[in-house]
């Protein structure tokens, strides 16, 4: 008489199976978390030096002016006063989300923000007088 065994894994190694998987996920987690937030700054920073850019490119045009604290003539058409209704521009189609906070919103100043004015609270931080602008994020403030 023979004895029919059933195949099957014993308790021991699926047990090991469990450990490894648990170690490779406690590895990869984590990375995903890290990426989202790296892909956030990188999308920020490119709208920063797009905005940057076109702001140049408007004072370029612009003898020397710099946008109002809106920014709105760089989405319109305008003349060399600035004016709408001119030659030169759109320069872009919409102002841009701030990718940290999703907010296209500008804060206006007259002088260099410090420290304690990138709190999020709007998406850009633009310096009227300089055209200078900094993403709103405490974290990118000296970028």
């Amino acid at each position: 008489m023979s004895q029919n065994k059933k195949a099957g894994f014993t308790l021991i190694e699926v047990l090991i199976v469990v450990v490894i998987l648990a170690v490779l996920a406690a590895t990869v987690i984590p990375q995903f978390t890290d990426s989202t937030t790296d892909a956030k700054k990188s999308s920020g920073m490119m709208n920063l030096h797009t905005l940057r850019s076109q702001i140049q490119l408007y004072r370029a045009q612009h003898d020397g002016d710099v946008p109002s604290a809106t920014l709105n003539e760089l989405t319109i058409k305008t003349t060399v006063d600035g004016s709408a209704g001119g030659a030169f521009g759109p320069y872009i189609t919409k102002i841009p989300v701030n990718s940290m906070n999703n907010l296209d919103t500008i804060d206006a100043v007259t002088a260099d923000p410090a420290a304690s004015d990138f709190d999020g609270s709007t998406g850009w931080i633009y310096n009227t007088s300089t055209g200078q602008i900094w993403i709103n994020d405490a974290t990118l403030k000296d970028e």
